[in-house]
């Protein structure tokens, strides 16, 4: 056996998939956060649903999506040898910065934040990203005055419309698209869904807290000079502003919308 399939066998080289496929899925959380922030435009969805449309047929961003897809799969696998492994070995979690309560209890209970974000990415993806590429969500056409911008919203009854479609006629912007904001709001009407929603992000919070800070550990960038910008990023970034993002959308919905 080569060197480097010794490694990636070993117990530092899963380390080290798992904290490069996290650090990816890190970057992806920031970018679809900001791209989900459109849902509060006050365009009766018209940003979102340009965006949607956008994110799933621009073809970079497809094959990435296929990056991220397998990230998942791969990022869980190896969490569960790990986790499976060191309970063998002994009942302690991979190394964490010392001094904090939170990222004591998050180590010990990685397996289970996990699982529940597992769950909930299958959830989330077949209430959306399932709905929208099989036909499961409605059309909408935006009919935009470019003059006054006021727009008129008209829901497209059946197979009337199963493309995008985006002009001007006559000094007004037309946009015919799938209606993936209206799945939003149909899906946190269900305050069960809401509920489930808010406890994952809370899940998201300590395993990112704990997860981040020790992906930087493991790939040996934990210099004392850069130590506190990675706890910083780790905790109010990714622990607190990240997980708080994407739990205030279902309680927008369902409260306020």
């Amino acid at each position: 056996m080569s060197k480097s399939k010794h490694l990636l066998s070993s117990s530092l080289g899963k380390k080290l998939i798992m904290s490069f496929t996290g650090l990816f899925l890190c970057i992806f959380l920031i970018i679809h956060l900001i791209g989900n922030l459109q849902l509060f435009y006050n365009d009766q969805g018209k940003a979102f649903n340009d965006y949607a449309h956008f994110m799933t047929h621009f073809i970079p961003i497809r094959i990435v999506s296929y990056l991220l897809y397998i990230s998942i799969v791969v990022h869980a696998i190896y969490a569960l040898v790990v986790t499976i492994n060191n309970r063998k070995a002994r009942p302690v979690g991979y190394a964490v910065f010392q001094g904090s309560a939170n990222s004591a209890w998050s180590s010990r209970n990685m397996g289970i934040l996990g699982t529940v974000l597992l769950v909930f990415i299958v959830t989330h993806m077949s209430n959306f990203w399932w709905k929208y590429h099989n036909d499961g969500v409605p059309y909408v056409e935006y009919r935009t005055d470019l003059a006054t911008q006021e727009t008129t919203v008209t829901e497209l009854i059946g197979d009337e419309y199963t493309d995008y479609i985006k002009y001007v006629d006559n000094d007004v912007e037309v946009l015919k698209a799938k209606d993936l904001y209206k799945q939003v709001q149909f899906t946190f009407t269900n305050w069960l869904l809401v509920a489930f929603y808010v406890i994952s992000m809370a899940a998201l919070s300590f395993h990112l807290i704990h997860g981040f800070k020790s992906a930087f550990q493991t790939l040996g960038w934990d210099h004392r000079k850069y130590a506190p910008i990675v706890r910083f990023l780790g905790i109010w970034l990714f622990g607190v502003a990240i997980p708080i993002g994407f739990a205030s959308m279902p309680i927008y919905f369902y409260f306020f919308n």
